[in-house]
């Protein structure tokens, strides 16, 4: 079956109106006309390749990359020629079984799937077999004067019959249907393609299409988050993920991370018992890019990894472990030193969640009737019990507190059954930024949280969790937050909480103008350029 001739023709004029020079124009750095010569070039059933072109460009091309030109007459260079008389003239004096049509206008085609189509040509027999893509719609025509439904009964899509539109990635006839008026056969079989590789490049938002495909970077993330490290790592991996162009694999340990701290996620996630399992499906990954969210990497750990994956960069965020200095870059939004030339540090990279980004900074009123106290995913310290008790007390009947537990928290249920007539209790909810936005003052940690309220404006006092957050430099007295240090008294919080519900209205937008005064919303920006640009 493998000792048929097949060969593959690619017809590549010069002359193209409505993207000039489209057949040389470069594609992520190649020749669109490579695409389609290096697909032909890889098949392990095309026997012979011929470009036929009236272009000296292409003709160079076509050289340089070992393939025979074809020098087209030009009588066949005209607007009004078919594609059959072109593929006919290509086609004679040679010896041949089979042709493949390929159009040069088709970069996205995958060589697995042009020899799949070839191996079932060759099996099936047809005497044309056609690239088509399944695309079924609700459409119409005019006739009689009017319009008429080309449909019987209006349904969904997926409902609807089959829908085949030809694309240009491939045509494949025997010789004996080839003449200059046809390549259709009798026996005619179609070939479905993906929509990703059939796109066929007319127009500018085809180029630009096929180049974001073309370009994809496969992308992998190992994150870990729990009620000791923290949780933000894990809603920064699910924000970063949302940013490629391509569904990045999310590694997690699940002796550390429970998969329900990543919610109702889509994203492909995918649990490694231990860092053994995980360097074991790395042996044959080939990621463009590689993401750690892990804390602190140990040197050993990244010398693996760049072992396993040497063509891969290894970017880190929040990494202050002995293993940065062979990271291709760090991101440390929460620190300020930048002791690295790859390292990106201090606020301008924070990465803000998107539903943030629809929020404008709070209404200062005239007095506190709100506060919103939440802190984070975990909460080791149990910072929301302690505040409970607080605001329990009488004396705070007529101030609104808003109280929010993360996925890590771990006596939810016992604090959930505290909510009473001005506490209101939450766990795990959607949207944070509704509920920041209702309140005059927050409450809070120094991680992410404490971002968010700063984004919003909202005056608030912090409190670090443990020894690593009080490095974190942002969340400041200088920035505008009143922040208390690690484990402070519950007098402490009391009198701090006193003082803030006091302040008048000058008083919290002098603080806002501060918090306000750092852009926090074009990090996520910021990020990602870095990163495409290694």
């Amino acid at each position: 079956m493998n000792k048929q001739k097949i060969v593959a023709i690619i017809p590549a004029r010069g002359g193209s109106k409505g993207i000039p020079n489209k057949n040389i124009r470069l594609l992520n750095g190649k020749p669109l006309i490579y695409y389609s010569i290096r697909n032909a070039l890889e098949s392990q059933y095309i026997t012979d390749i011929i470009v036929s072109t009236d272009s000296p460009e292409i003709a160079v091309i076509t050289k340089q990359m070992g393939v025979l030109c074809k020098w087209r007459d030009q009588r066949l260079c005209g607007d009004m020629v078919t594609l059959d008389e072109v593929i006919c003239e290509a086609t004679q004096n040679i010896d041949y079984d089979y042709v493949v049509t390929m159009q040069p206008t088709s970069p996205t085609l995958k060589v697995i799937t042009l020899d799949k189509a070839i191996l079932h040509c060759l099996e099936k027999q047809p005497d044309t077999l056609i690239s088509v893509i399944n695309r079924p719609h609700l459409s119409w025509r005019r006739a009689q004067g009017g319009l008429i439904p080309n449909y019987e009964k209006r349904l969904n899509r997926q409902e609807l019959p089959e829908n085949f539109l030809e694309t240009g990635a491939f045509l494949i006839a025997k010789k004996e249907t080839i003449d200059a008026g046809s390549r259709i056969g009798k026996q005619i079989d179609v070939y479905e393609i993906t929509e990703e590789e059939a796109v066929d490049i007319d127009t500018y938002a085809d180029l630009m299409y096929a180049e974001a495909i073309v370009a994809k970077k496969s992308v992998g993330i190992y994150v870990n988050g729990n009620n000791k490290r923290g949780v933000g790592h894990v809603y920064r991996a699910l924000e970063l993920a949302d940013e490629f162009y391509s569904k990045p694999d999310i590694y997690f340990d699940s002796n550390q991370t429970d998969i329900n701290i990543f919610g109702q996620t889509t994203h492909r996630l995918i649990p490694v018992d231990g860092i053994g399992e995980l360097f074991e499906l790395l042996k044959t990954k080939h990621y463009k890019y590689f993401i750690n969210d892990i804390l602190a990497t140990p040197i050993d750990y990244m010398i693996t990894l760049k072992k396993l994956m040497p063509e891969t960069k290894i970017i880190n965020f929040e990494d202050d472990g002995e293993g940065v200095i062979l990271a291709d870059l760090v991101f440390n939004a929460l620190y300020t030193s930048n002791d690295l030339k790859q390292m990106k540090a201090g606020e301008q990279y924070y990465i803000a969640p998107k539903l943030f980004m629809f929020y404008e900074p709070v209404k200062i009123r005239e007095k506190v009737e709100k506060v919103f106290i939440s802190f984070g995913g975990a909460d080791p310290q149990n910072y929301s019990d302690r505040l409970i008790d607080i605001i329990s007390a009488p004396q705070y009947k007529d101030i609104k507190f808003t109280v929010v537990l993360g996925r890590a928290k771990a006596n939810t249920e016992q604090l959930l059954s505290r909510s009473g007539d001005n506490i209101e209790i939450l766990y795990d909810v959607a949207n944070m930024p509704e509920l920041m936005s209702d309140c005059d003052i927050g409450i809070t940690s120094r991680g992410r949280t404490g971002y968010e309220l700063a984004l919003l404006g909202i005056p608030s006092i912090a409190m670090a969790q443990n020894k690593r957050e009080e490095k974190h430099g942002f969340v400041c007295n200088e920035n505008g937050f009143t922040y208390l240090g690690l484990n402070p008294s519950n007098n402490m919080i009391q009198a701090n909480l006193d003082i803030f519900l006091k302040l008048n209205a000058q008083e919290r937008k002098d603080i806002q103008e501060v918090l306000l005064s750092h852009n926090l919303r074009n990090g996520r920006k910021k990020v990602m350029g870095c990163i495409n640009n290694l």
